[in-house]
């Protein structure tokens, strides 16, 4: 993610909109993740060296988790609960996708490179969301 794209996204004085773009973006990444996922399971189960049915199970958890992050974001003060969730749960996706290059898949090269590269977007999301929820709570 670029520098660039982030300050676009983060130009402005209303820290709620903040938030809500963090979300959304998060949203937009997380949903189109899960539906190639679910589209592309084999062809990416292959490429990636992960099952078929896992990609497709975690497709099927990624278009709704980013379908109800989605949602969030569409609030105009979305619920410091539900947003705390997200972010806790982005941690823990991004740790558990480090763990399960250690010990449970074997990955292919490609996956050796997207897993990693995918659990540092998340952990970002859960950051930037982190940040921009304790300037909403200031």
């Amino acid at each position: 993610m670029s520098a660039t794209l982030l300050g676009t996204l983060a130009r402005t004085t209303a820290p709620q909109t903040v938030l809500r773009r963090f979300l959304a973006l998060d949203s937009v990444v997380t949903t189109g993740n899960g539906l190639a996922y679910v589209a592309f399971s084999a062809p990416l189960g292959r490429l990636l060296g992960v099952g078929q049915g896992v990609l497709l199970e975690l497709g099927l958890f990624l278009t709704l988790f980013g379908a109800g992050v989605g949602w969030l974001a569409s609030r105009r003060r979305p619920p410091v609960l539900p947003v705390k969730f997200v972010i806790e749960a982005n941690y823990v996706w991004a740790a558990l996708s480090l763990v399960s290059l250690l010990v449970w898949f074997s990955p292919t090269t490609a996956g050796l490179l997207w897993i990693p590269a995918q659990a540092a977007t998340v952990a970002s999301f859960a950051l930037l969301q982190q940040l921009a929820l304790r300037s909403v709570a200031q």
